[in-house]
């Protein structure tokens, strides 16, 4: 019979399963933000968005906006995210050697973004509309027995939004907006698990073939998923004919996460657990719970419309990321409570864009932003890879008939110089990563 140290046993199943629930990014937007509900707003790097007329995707960025359009208008955009990571540094394991196995390839991939907008404009200044869009999101994966897979694997993370606001005109150059959003988030994530080191800690398995780093690896993959509800205000002003100015804000939205942890262990080491009453209970497929609070989002931006062809026009965003403080992993079984630290920063997003019109069927659009990541490297990982990024953007609308809008965009973002070290469980990984991301969209709008 094998007695663990219970210190021991608990810290392996901390790491183990609050690793696998880190949330992560695609590199597009700080954290694991999504921008891309508008591809004519990605096309100037979403300079003005809080503030800018024709685009419907302010049923969600700023409802107040509604109230400038007419009749009904009915807007669908689909962006693809081409998303590279590769790993470019090191791994050494409990006993100082080097991990075995690849870089783990390039962890990206090209992932679509759909956002669909409907605005009802009625005469007495009123206005309504719905959308649904993905505000939170991502998908990496990398190869099996990379040098990092006690840190990470797969990340899929999906958390979808349906809007829907209001907005009144109170004068003829002020209108307010208010909006109630309800929202669905889906995560699947996995990683590797090094029994091996865990049954290196116990002197009475020590002895075992296999009670050493690396020589018994196991698996586990964490599904859940939730429902959650938040709100949205804003408002827009026009001081002059060629100028305004938005404001918005997105209130955080919390999620208790409800799901499965699915754990793949060793025969050998599932005899050693299970020749013990006090370690035969421990990583057992089961239900868990993990709270998650999406952070809110405050948005500024103006317009100003210099000529008749061509309009400037910038944005400032404050992201409050300092909601995600932690990750809290609740067991369905006596385990205690896993707890994974993040204390992430807020963040500040700036754009500034242009639109020149060309001719009477054809606008062009350009931007550059910068986007602060709210990761250090206390706490950056192979999930999140993350750094302040630059954007470079371009697009065009093509109006189609009287009715009908085709917008194009594309965006090249580019992390400063993201790096990774961190120690977890004795095994290191430390070094810089190449990653890049490139957006291209499309979209429609009718108006009818």
């Amino acid at each position: 019979m094998h007695h663990f140290p219970r210190n021991s046993r608990h810290s392996l199943l901390a790491l183990a399963v609050t690793g696998a629930l880190v949330f992560a990014s695609n590199a597009h937007a700080a954290g694991f933000q999504l921008k891309e509900n508008s591809v004519r707003s990605m096309g100037s790097a979403f300079a003005g968005t809080a503030a800018k007329t024709g685009d419907s995707s302010v049923v969600a960025n700023n409802p107040a906006v509604m109230t400038q359009f007419e009749g009904n208008t009915f807007q669908i955009d689909v962006t693809a995210i081409d998303l590279s990571y590769e790993f470019e540094g090191t791994a050494t394991d409990a006993f100082g050697r080097p991990m075995t196995g690849s870089n783990g390839g390039d962890a990206g991939g090209l992932t679509p973004v759909p956002a669909m907008s409907y605005i009802r404009k009625f005469d007495n200044g009123l206005a309504f509309g719905a959308m649904v869009s993905a505000p939170f999101g991502l998908k990496t994966e990398y190869e099996d027995g990379w040098v990092g897979r006690y840190f990470a694997h797969t990340s899929d993370v999906r958390i979808v939004d349906l809007t829907l606001s209001g907005a009144i005109d109170l004068s003829d150059r002020f209108s307010v907006g208010i909006g109630l959003i309800a929202s669905r988030a889906d995560v699947t994530l996995s990683r590797s698990i090094d029994f091996g080191t865990l049954l290196y800690s116990n002197p009475a398995t020590r002895p075992l073939p296999f009670a050493q780093p690396q020589a018994a690896d196991g698996f586990v993959s964490v599904e859940g998923a939730e429902n959650g509800f938040g709100w949205l205000v804003g408002m827009h002003f026009r001081p002059t004919d060629n100028v305004a100015l938005g404001v918005s804000y997105r209130s955080e939205i919390d999620y208790e996460l409800t799901g499965t942890a699915d754990w793949t262990v060793p025969g050998n080491v599932a005899a050693v657990f299970g020749s013990s009453p006090a370690t035969a209970a421990l990583f057992q497929d089961g239900n868990v719970t993990a709270d998650l609070t999406t952070p809110s989002i405050l948005q500024v931006g103006a317009t100003w419309q210099a000529t008749d062809r061509f309009a400037v026009m910038g944005s400032w965003a404050r992201t409050g990321w300092e909601s995600l403080r932690e990750v809290r992993i609740r067991f369905e079984n006596p385990d205690p409570d896993a707890v994974e630290p993040f204390d992430w920063k807020n963040t500040n997003f700036y754009s500034l864009g242009a639109e020149f019109k060309l001719n009477d069927a054809w606008t062009l659009r350009g931007g550059v932003a910068y986007d602060e990541t709210p990761t250090s490297i206390e706490h950056r990982t192979p999930r999140l890879p993350d750094d302040d990024r630059t954007w470079y953007s371009i697009g065009a609308t093509w109006q189609a008939s009287d009715a009908l809008d085709i917008n194009f965009g594309f965006t090249h973002i580019k992390p400063d110089d993201p790096r990774i070290d961190i120690t977890e469980g004795g095994t290191r990984i430390a070094g810089p990563y190449s990653g890049s991301a490139n957006l291209y969209g499309v979209s429609a709008q009718y108006r009818f």
